[in-house]
């Protein structure tokens, strides 16, 4: 064994041992230690009732984002091979709530990275191919996976050119689990090449694409606009300008514009979607709102209280973005401004909406690929961020015309969940 891989192992048991016992943890560690507590025994008890003597796919995928990434792929082979069962796990606490809706037959954290654990959890379920979702490949899962003649795939693989992973001291501790994967979906050829940098084998890797794109589009299609909340704001005969995930760092560009743009285009509504809507933020945003002399109402007064809608309607509760953005003639995507990273662009184009967001937008690559189709403008400031909402609203064509190009941009890049699903079915064949 690899002195890296030794320096794993050593790492990966003392976690195991000792944080269960460790005071004082942050909150999501907390909860991820916790759901961790007698894991094996819900995954034997598990396989003793229910696994059958047909194959089985174990999928990881460590956290929300990667969840809905994988999803269309679990779907598409869910349809092409219903006989076949299906195993999911995942990392972070905050996918807890996606798992249970998963369609697979069994679903619970991914145990520690230990091998004496990982035999057990084998033993038990006895996979035929373990997919990891996006980039998320765990040495020792790899490494029993091999001694136990189990097969292993990246499924929407994709890694940042400026990724750690690609540099010392992470590649030496991963190169080797990546080397054994039998084959390896990317996105781009981009990715394939910094995939076979990292040590996945290039006659193993294909470029099939993200299936992100099957996922936002199968949830663009379900939406009702009949339902609330989205029939609540429907009707308006005006331009609504959808602000999604926003923070106060692009608020305090976003409502300035908004109200002077106002004066020459009162036909503007801006529905306004905090990424986190608690109580703090939502009185500052408020009162920027008031400090410049524009009228709201929060969408919960509106469904309690029959409020009317106002210039502004904040919307103060989670989980609502992916329906609203049905509404929108303009998006505005927040995570832009600050260090947070930009929040999803392709919910609004796969709803033919125009989006607008801040600068720093290099951890999205279809954030760029939407500005090269014209479907999107990314903004420096607040008066860049004016101008360009200006624009949109003074020419409806050259609105509509970014729209256009934002949901082809979409429809183009379907099918990425069937490519990655029969990626795996060849898995299963050999």
């Amino acid at each position: 064994m690899r002195l890296p891989e030794m320096l794993y192992d050593l790492g990966m048991e003392a976690s195991r041992r000792v944080l269960p016992w460790a005071p004082l943890l942050p909150p999501k560690l907390q909860r991820g230690v916790e759901g961790r507590r007698e894991l094996l025994a819900r995954v034997e008890a598990w396989a003793r009732e229910n696994r059958r003597e047909t194959p089985l796919v174990w999928f990881h995928a460590p956290s929300v984002g990667e969840g809905l990434q994988t999803r269309p792929v679990i779907e598409v082979l869910r349809d092409l091979r219903p006989d076949i069962q299906l195993f999911y796990t995942f990392f972070s606490p905050s996918a807890e709530k996606l798992a249970k809706g998963m369609p697979v037959d069994f679903a619970d954290y991914m145990p520690f990275d230990v091998v004496d654990d990982l035999m057990k959890v084998m033993d038990a379920v006895k996979p035929d191919v373990i997919a990891f979702g996006k980039l998320d490949v765990w040495p020792n899962v790899t490494r029993v996976a091999r001694w136990r003649d189990v097969k292993l795939a990246l499924v929407s693989g994709t890694l940042a050119p400026d990724s750690t992973r690609l540099r010392f001291p992470a590649r030496d501790f991963l190169a080797p689990a990546y080397a054994r994967l039998d084959l390896a979906g990317a996105i781009s050829v981009a990715d394939s090449v910094r995939l076979a940098q990292l040590g996945v084998p290039a006659e193993r890797i294909e470029v099939t694409g993200d299936a992100r794109f099957d996922q936002v589009w199968a949830r663009a299609q379900a939406v009702d606009p009949k339902q609330p909340p989205v029939s609540l704001l429907g009707g308006y005969e005006g331009v609504t300008l959808v602000a999604g995930s926003t923070w106060g760092e692009g608020e305090r560009y976003l409502v300035p514009a908004v109200a002077r743009l106002h004066g020459s285009y009162p036909e503007l509504r801006l529905v306004l979607v905090p990424h986190e809507p608690t109580r703090n933020h939502l009185m500052r945003l408020e009162a920027h709102l008031a400090m410049h002399e524009l009228g709201y109402v929060r969408l919960s007064q509106m469904e309690g209280e029959g409020a009317e809608p106002r210039e502004v309607v904040v919307v103060d509760r989670v989980g609502v973005l992916g329906e609203l953005y049905v509404l929108a003639d303009i998006a505005y995507v927040g995570g832009g401004f600050g260090g947070r990273g930009l929040h999803s662009v392709l919910e609004p184009a796969a709803l033919g909406a125009p989006a607008l967001f801040g600068p720093r937008h290099a951890n999205a690559r279809e954030a760029g690929e939407l500005i090269e189709r014209g479907g999107a403008m990314a903004v420096a400031d607040e008066a860049a961020l004016e101008a360009k909402l200006g624009a949109w609203l003074a020419d409806p064509e050259a609105r509509r015309a970014a729209g256009t190009a934002a949901l082809g941009y979409v429809q183009a890049n379907l099918g990425a969940g069937r490519r990655n699903a029969e990626l795996i079915l060849k898995l299963l064949q050999e």
